[in-house]
């Protein structure tokens, strides 16, 4: 884990390195500072000797002036290094995400990546800042201090000696008890940006079901557990103040006990004991101990919580892409041809049943061919096996005479158009949308490929025409409208397979008509697939696909299948009685 994260530490490795060596001479400082105090007490102020006061007051005002600045700069560089680290860990779990074939989002929701690119890469940053910087001090202060304590006094240091477990072994008790808190905090996270998600992609039928209080309620209850459990961890380590008081003043207490003894039984000479200056110094790294102690304390609890975040940062940046390029893939698509052959598919290895069985099939370069069945007969898995959205699980699906396998998959997705079942658009004009297909598409080839869409009609009645605006998921355009859109910027590829997942659903039947129509004049050589729930929009194709749970049932013209295929023919009468009804 920790091997996968420091990989996006990159050009913030010197930024880091800074940091720790500034924080290193901090530490060093901070030892000094109560030496040189030491002897201004001893040489200086009980000696009376201004010269001695003169000479140790300057050498701490320097050494005072170093901490700070060693201090100041250490801090700025660790702030620049944490944040430079989150930006990596963002840009690459981002960057990752987008290798992703189907099959690896399927392992991930959408909210638990949102929550990881958010709240797991805050705690990561807090806790590296921490790390290089606390971390190196603290240590060093603690085992400095400790040495420099025992040479001014073995027999007072070995109340450290006393404390330092105690205190020690209350932290492990307090974050062993507060990690399993925490994991279940991060998780109810991804709950909760889950719901929000739901709901505000869903706002409209929340609204057309006044269901507002039953979604209020669900954020509430899962709001509700998150507060509740970052409460008991918060509580669990509020332990740690409480016990470091404890510590502290038992050592002060201590340490001015035995401390005033030494001295009234050496008489403050440092030849027979300790001096007032010693004890000063006792006094401070007692203090710098602790407060270490303390600060390791809160590392170790930022750490417990970024460890878990850690862990589900490291699931997403070591998360392969099942969907490789070969080693020597091939560049080019020759043409539209497709076949299936003897394709078996399932969408988990260990699956009891196959989603696509047994199917084989052969589409000839720039045919029309509908696919048409029940719900959940596995006709968009059917289709989404060509541009390699998913890999067979048997047998082979080629394009152009090669297997799709053996492509590299920039080349064969350009060359293959989909417009999926759920239709998205981005917020930015309908322009920006369309050039999702083609970058470098002129105005000109905009217009035509609206033509071919029928988009045209109602764009040019938009105030803004192509410059119009459209929100974040294509709110203020009817579903109709973002179809047309969606197939318009499909069309913009030139594709040389193009693939309509139900995508004229929302279209009245004229308007389908039109759409089919123009594909036919001015795309003869694009080989098109059509998913329809409805008969009319496949009734004119080359041939027509009947699929049943998974299984090619039949084959042919819509003529043939009347005559051939039970399930064609009770679809085609059910929906001409409907359209009859309804005239």
């Amino acid at each position: 884990m920790i091997r996968t994260l420091a990989k996006s530490i990159r050009e913030h490795k010197k930024t880091t390195l800074l940091t720790v060596v500034l924080s290193v001479c901090e530490a060093f400082f901070d030892i000094i500072i109560p030496l040189c105090m030491s002897n201004l007490i001893d040489f200086g102020i009980e000696d009376g000797s201004m010269a001695a006061v003169f000479r140790y007051g300057t050498a701490l005002v320097i050494f005072a002036a170093f901490q700070l600045l060693s201090g100041m700069f250490a801090a700025r560089f660790g702030a620049k290094a944490s944040a430079g680290f989150s930006a990596n860990l963002r840009e690459d779990i981002y960057n990752n995400v987008q290798t992703f074939s189907f099959s690896n989002m399927d392992k991930f929701s959408t909210s638990s990546i949102i929550t990881r690119l958010t709240t797991d890469i805050t705690n990561i940053q807090n806790a590296y800042q921490m790390i290089i910087r606390i971390a190196v001090r603290a240590p060093l202060l603690i085992i400095f201090c400790l040495v420099v304590s025992f040479q001014i006094s073995r027999e007072i240091s070995l109340v450290f000696l006393v404390m330092v477990p105690i205190l020690a072994l209350g932290l492990y008790l307090i974050l062993r008890y507060a990690k399993p808190v925490i994991d279940r905090a991060l998780r109810a996270y991804d709950k909760l940006n889950n719901i929000v998600q739901e709901n505000l992609h869903g706002v409209r039928v929340v609204k057309s079901f006044n269901r507002q209080d039953h979604e209020i309620g669900k954020f509430s209850r899962t709001s509700e557990a998150i507060y509740q459990d970052y409460a008991k961890a918060e509580r669990m380590i509020a332990f740690n103040s409480p016990l470091m008081q404890f510590c502290m003043y038992a050592c002060m207490i201590l340490i001015s006990w035995f401390g005033a003894k030494a001295i009234v039984a050496s008489g403050n000479n440092a030849a027979l004991g300790l001096t007032a200056g010693g004890l000063t110094a006792l006094f401070s790294y007692a203090t710098q101990i602790l407060y270490s102690l303390m600060a390791l304390s809160m590392i170790f609890a930022m750490v417990t919580i970024a460890a878990s975040s850690a862990e589900r940062i490291g699931e997403i940046l070591n998360e392969e892409t099942d969907i490789k390029n070969p080693d020597h893939p091939v560049t080019r698509v020759e043409n539209g041809d497709i076949s299936y052959e003897n394709v078996d598919f399932v969408y988990a290895a260990k699956a009891g049943k196959k989603v696509i069985d047994s199917a084989s099939i052969s589409i000839k370069s720039g045919e029309t061919v509908g696919i048409i069945g029940a719900t959940g007969s596995s006709k968009t898995s059917f289709v989404q096996l060509i541009p390699r959205l998913y890999d067979v699980s048997g047998g082979s699906v080629r394009v152009g005479g090669v297997d799709v396998r053996q492509y590299d998959l920039d080349t064969l997705r350009s060359e293959v158009a989909m417009v999926l079942q759920k239709n998205t658009l981005f917020s930015g004009t309908i322009k920006e949308n369309l050039r999702w297909g083609n970058e470098t598409a002129t105005d000109e080839e905009l217009e035509e490929a609206c033509r071919l869409a029928c988009a045209d009609e109602f764009i040019s009645a938009m105030p803004e025409g192509y410059d119009t605006h459209i929100e974040q998921g294509g709110t203020n355009v009817s579903g109709g409208q973002k179809q047309r859109l969606c197939i318009a910027r499909a069309l913009l590829k030139k594709p040389k397979i193009l693939i309509l997942d139900d995508s004229t659903s929302a279209v009245d039947t004229k308007t389908d008509k039109r759409i089919q129509a123009a594909f036919r004049q001015y795309i003869p050589e694009t080989t098109k697939i059509i998913i329809a729930q409805r008969v009319a929009s496949v009734q004119e194709a080359d041939k027509i696909i009947v699929l049943d749970d998974g299984k090619i049932e039949a084959v042919g013209t819509s003529d043939e299948l009347m005559r051939t295929s039970e399930i064609y023919r009770q679809v085609f009468e059910s929906q001409k009685k409907g359209s009859t009804a309804n005239e």
